[in-house]
């Protein structure tokens, strides 16, 4: 099977990259598609943590939460704390994976979710932080699901909702955020990590059809490239037969930007 869009690659490439054993806190959208596909394909004991409570929720085929803040993400939890106990759980070090999505990414891993412009004058305002601030300060790693396109990926975030690398360099530990930062952000185009020197956003892999100057092309800074670039393994059926099935109605998968 190999007529997949944009949308279906980019989770299936999310999904493979959370492993069995894990706590993965994850945000609305992608990322929460991800994690479930991950829990019911590759990784029956990863544990899945949602802002409203859910410790371990066993999420339904077919039954996606819209969000993370409503009753199908506490299906079977092994337990429902409130949402300060969950966030404790980052500050304790307990979260192997945060997981996140949003409006623009900067070279540093910086995301925005708050406003498009200026916090004054907006041209755009966005739904927020949430917990997002909270995951991506104190998670041990982060990974962020992103559409692929120069707006998004640009120099310098609009408004730093959620830290990455902040400046660069060492100025996120300089900071005393407590978790280790992004390691990876997964596109429709490719994986990119970082520099460990610089914190500089590095493409690390390709998907198949992609070439680094398409990339290049649609990031809004001046991308790093790996020596060893290597190509990604497209789905296979039996990845895109599950995800088509957590989402039959298509609100996460459509063919899109997302």
């Amino acid at each position: 099977m190999t007529d997949y869009n944009p949308a279906e690659l980019t989770v299936v490439i999310g999904s493979r990259s959370l492993q069995d054993g894990q706590i993965v806190f994850v945000g609305a959208g992608l990322p929460l598609l991800a994690a479930v596909h991950a829990q019911h394909l590759h990784a029956p004991t990863l544990s899945i943590l949602f802002e409203v409570g859910g410790v371990a929720p066993q999420v339904r085929i077919g039954s996606l939460p819209r969000s993370t803040n409503e009753a199908r993400s506490v299906r079977r939890s092994v337990a429902t704390p409130a949402t300060i106990d969950m966030m404790l759980f980052l500050q304790r070090g307990l979260v192997d994976v945060g997981f996140l999505g949003g409006a623009q990414v900067d070279k540093h891993g910086n995301l925005n979710s708050s406003v498009i412009g200026t916090l004054e004058k907006p041209s755009v305002r966005l739904p927020g932080s949430g917990g997002a601030n909270d995951i991506a300060s104190s998670a041990n790693k982060v990974f962020i699901i992103s559409y692929h396109e120069r707006r998004r990926f640009v120099e310098k975030v609009d408004f730093l909702t959620s830290p990455g690398f902040l400046d660069g360099g060492r100025s996120r530990e300089n900071e005393g955020l407590l978790g280790g930062g992004v390691e990876k952000v997964i596109t429709n185009l490719g994986i990119l990590e970082f520099d460990k020197e610089t914190r500089e956003m590095k493409l690390v892999a390709v998907h198949p059809g992609v070439s680094v100057k398409e990339v290049q092309e649609k990031t809004g800074f001046e991308l790093l490239i790996a020596d060893d670039l290597q190509v990604t393994t497209p789905p296979s059926a039996e990845e895109l037969t599950l995800l088509r099935a957590l989402d039959p109605e298509r609100r996460f998968l459509k063919a899109g930007e997302f």
